[in-house]
């Protein structure tokens, strides 16, 4: 016989619902909370203070000889047809780009090797030697001026742009190699090691898998090298005495005369030698930016 107890079902536990986790609240910081005048001001005055140096000189190479007009019209480029043909800016360009490229791949090559033999061998000497390559970044290249002019004479080189462009790239290495070897350290090992297993010999392996990812550190090296080289007033100064040798830093020079400085050709000068750099630069700054961001990582 059932009882009445047995027909009874016995009750459900309610279901209990998780609530939802509550946001994190965020971290208010002091400048989240300021107007937005007070962070647009200071930008705008630091603007206006690093533009009006470009502006300045750029008015001085577009307005005519004698005006003090404030605005570059009527607009005149005599000062850039003469600083061009009769200053013979056009061989200064030529033989700063020379100069520029040539230190550019020297000092990217031999760099790469010097930087992965730092990141993937061990040696007894490679604490001192990067110590070396370090404190070699406090030498002034003023020091070794005499030194250098004696070599060069010995090899006879002066006079050759041979000279600078061995200059240049020794001076630019000991800070490309140190730069290279930290972002080869960031390529993991095991993706060579991998190469290896699939047949590949160091420099294959080397050339197939690390290489293509130094791309930005390649870069950033060597737009460093090309600008310095570009902009270097010192070696081009000391080892070039032939006019057609010189370079655009000393062909800058030679507008400053003694008594009189012609403010319009040497505006024009100046922006001829800006404007290949800031082309360089636009076009290459994410990589820039990357490469010595990567580089400066410890691997």
């Amino acid at each position: 016989m059932i009882t009445k107890e047995a027909t009874e079902v016995a009750p459900v536990p309610a279901t209990v619902v998780p609530e939802p986790p509550r946001p994190a609240k965020k971290r208010r910081r002091a400048w989240d909370e300021a107007p937005r005048w007070q962070i647009y001001l200071p930008l705008g005055i630091y603007l206006v203070f690093t533009l009006i140096p470009f502006y300045w000189i750029l008015l001085f190479s577009l307005r005519p000889a004698g005006s003090t007009s404030l605005v570059p019209w009527p607009m005149t480029f005599d000062h850039f047809e003469k600083v061009w043909t009769d200053r013979s800016f056009g061989t200064y360009f030529q033989n700063s780009v020379l100069v520029g490229v040539a230190t550019l791949f020297m000092t990217t090559l031999v760099a790469l090797a010097g930087g992965y033999a730092l990141a993937r061998f061990n040696f007894k000497v490679k604490q001192l030697f990067m110590l070396a390559l370090l404190c070699s970044q406090f030498v002034p290249g003023a020091l070794l001026l005499v030194p250098l002019f004696e070599i060069f004479a010995e090899l006879q080189m002066i006079n050759s742009l041979g000279s600078v462009i061995l200059a240049e790239t020794v001076f630019q290495l000991p800070l490309s190699i140190i730069l290279i070897s930290n972002f080869i350290k960031n390529v993991p090992y095991s993706l060579e090691e991998a190469a290896w297993v699939d047949g590949c010999g160091r420099m294959k392996a080397f050339r197939i898998v690390v290489l293509p990812l130094l791309r930005p550190g390649l870069i950033a090296v060597g737009s460093f090298a090309f600008v310095h080289s570009w902009n270097h007033f010192l070696f081009a100064l000391m080892f070039l005495n032939n006019q057609e040798k010189q370079t655009i830093p000393v062909g800058l020079n030679t507008l400053m005369g003694a008594d009189s400085v012609d403010l319009g050709a040497l505006a024009a000068g100046g922006i001829i030698a800006a404007v290949p750099v800031v082309i360089v630069f636009a076009f290459i700054q994410k990589w820039l930016i990357t490469g010595f961001s990567a580089g400066a990582v410890k691997g």
